[in-house]
């Protein structure tokens, strides 16, 4: 018996139109299909070069672009604007300045009328799941970039989304931050068992978190190949240097520089 599908893109195309009438076409003819795996946390990486078209698909996702042509589903429903069911991570950070570390965690939590105590519970949970919960009443000016980084996905994951998506939101960190963070999210896809689609134009971090991998081509983003990553029986530090790991590293880097 088949498995529901949680997300399904079938023939995505964003062609941009400029204010003096110019076209630039973004995505081209992506579809894909994400099944509904019960707790089952799982990460989609889209693995393309920089302005390529990766960050337009999550857009369309999301409901923030809507398709030139084509259609999405979540849940089998059309998307055709922003849900609950979607949240999305930036690579820039966006927390409000003028909010502690909880409360913007609990800001969409309070939009939709939940109360205080209620609140306060579901934002512990959370800060304490990213290692935020010492810095609850701090402000955002208080915070490394890192930890910026943490709240964005606190936000997100305390609305309870179906499907997190993420642009490149370690892209500003320093290579010691982004490890963590990337280590982090794995854990964290285990606990919240969200289905995650992540977009990076880094090889090993795309090796490091995918269970499916979809290199994309040039702008316009096609797909070139999707690549089931095997399971590492552990991934921590050591594991990028092993020779499983390098391989599959190589294999995506032939796919992206001889097809793109």
């Amino acid at each position: 018996m088949e498995q529901p599908l949680k997300l399904s893109v079938k023939d995505l195309s964003v062609t941009y139109v400029g204010r003096d009438g110019e076209k630039t076409e973004a995505v081209r003819d992506v579809s894909f299909d994400v099944a509904d795996k019960p707790d089952c946390g799982e990460i989609i990486v889209f693995l393309g070069p920089s302005g390529c078209g990766k960050s337009t698909i999550l857009k369309s996702i999301a409901g923030l672009t809507p398709p030139t042509e084509g259609e999405i589903l979540v849940d089998d429903k059309p998307v055709t604007e922003v849900g609950r069911d979607r949240g999305m991570v930036f690579q820039t950070y966006t927390s409000f300045a003028w909010l502690t570390v909880r409360k913007n965690v609990e800001y969409g939590l309070k939009l939709q009328g939940i109360e205080k105590e209620k609140r306060k519970e579901l934002s512990n949970k959370i800060l304490e799941e990213v290692g935020l919960a010492d810095f609850a009443e701090r402000y955002p000016k208080d915070l490394s970039g890192g930890m910026k980084q943490r709240v964005a996905i606190a936000r997100t994951l305390v609305n309870n989304p179906r499907i997190v998506l993420m642009d490149e939101p370690f892209g500003a960190l320093d290579p010691q931050t982004r490890w963590g963070m990337q280590s982090l999210l794995l854990q964290i896809s285990k606990i919240e068992n969200n289905t995650i689609v992540f977009v990076t134009h880094d090889v090993s971090e795309a090796v490091y978190l995918a269970d499916t991998c979809y290199v994309l081509s040039k702008r316009p983003a096609q797909i070139l190949e999707k690549v089931d990553v095997p399971p590492f029986p552990v991934k921590d530090i050591t594991l990028k240097s092993t020779a499983e790991f390098r391989a599959i590293e190589n294999q995506l880097l032939q796919m992206l520089y001889n097809k793109s």
